[in-house]
């Protein structure tokens, strides 16, 4: 009897713990990995790693640094291990036109703000809309992983040099070597998010309009000169209005069905989900669309055509 008192007396105790900071964590997780589903494994097997190791908590450390060691390395490992989670290129049901250039990026998903809303991050020194954009999340990943881990825990989390340290089992030195190069690469202007537009809600009504309408000349004409589309998994990236005005057009004339969009917001960005209307009018859910937009209009077009992203933004799978 006495053992399950203390048994369920520590659990409740690490429940308390993780609870404060489960949110957070999760976040961290997907800025490390750029996928949410990758996120949800990172985050159980913190939770996993976090009881089986409680008892060797000391509280010489904060409860939250030494969760965020356990997720930082759980990332780590599973970075070394990304081969299990294979992710196959999708195929357009039409011929698209030749990519202006080919991305490396495989990984990114979109971050529902619905969660984001949820986070209270008591470190952070960056605004929530920079290091959650998917242009910042995009460059973590083209970067060696304890880079991403150094920048994350230094620049956006405000541990210090000593503490990522301990984390990282690395020396101060080292680490600070680490976080340089690092900060090298996402001061670069691709890794930059775009400064955000006061109208940005209108400029995205006028580009959903547009969009599920096929109307490809509508759409251009709200892009800046070197917008861009991308669509991750698949490699294909468009640069430059012509460039994604044919590839829209192509779309368009391939599809042969007409499109819904229906609002919502990712990584702090105006986001649509799309859905695919059959004959009989029943709309099915293919994916996400997230705007990158400027002053001067929309500079980017991220289409993530993900099916089993729907559970994760709240949404239906058909209308």
């Amino acid at each position: 009897m006495a053992d399950d008192v203390v048994e369920r007396s520590t659990d409740d105790a690490l429940r308390a713990m993780v609870d404060a900071h489960r949110r957070e964590l999760h976040v961290h997780c997907y800025r490390m990995l750029g996928s949410v589903a990758d996120a949800d494994d990172a985050l159980q097997e913190t939770l996993l790693a976090a009881w089986r190791g409680l008892d060797r908590f000391d509280g010489r450390s904060s409860a939250r640094t030494w969760l965020y060691r356990i997720a930082t390395n759980c990332c780590l490992n599973l970075l070394r291990t990304r081969g299990r989670r294979p992710v196959t290129e999708p195929l357009p049901p039409f011929d698209p036109p030749p990519p202006s250039r080919r991305s490396d990026l495989r990984w990114l998903q979109p971050y529902p703000d619905v969660l984001l809303d949820e986070t209270h991050e008591p470190g952070a020194r960056h605004l929530a809309d920079e290091s959650i954009a998917l242009a910042f999340v995009s460059a973590l990943q083209a970067m060696p992983p304890r880079q991403v881990a150094a920048l994350l825990l230094v620049d956006v989390l405000g541990f210090s040099l000593g503490e990522v340290a301990k984390m990282l089992d690395a020396s101060p030195t080292a680490v600070k070597g680490v976080l340089q190069r690092a900060r090298a690469v996402t001061a670069r202007p691709t890794a930059q998010p775009a400064r955000s537009v006061q109208d940005d809600d209108g400029l995205a009504v006028r580009f959903a309009r547009a969009y599920a309408a096929d109307d490809v000349e509508g759409v251009v004409a709200l892009l800046t000169d070197e917008a861009w589309l991308a669509m991750p998994p698949a490699a294909h990236v468009y640069e430059g209005r012509d460039a994604v005005h044919a590839f829209l057009a192509a779309s368009a004339a391939g599809r042969g069905s007409t499109q819904q969009l229906v609002a919502t917001r990712a990584n702090r960005q105006p986001a649509f989900a799309c859905y695919r209307q059959d004959a009989a009018g029943a709309a099915t859910f293919t994916g996400v669309v997230v705007l990158t937009t400027t002053p001067a209009g929309i500079s980017g077009i991220t289409r993530f055509l993900d099916a089993s992203l729907a559970p994760t933004f709240g949404l239906r799978a058909r209308l």
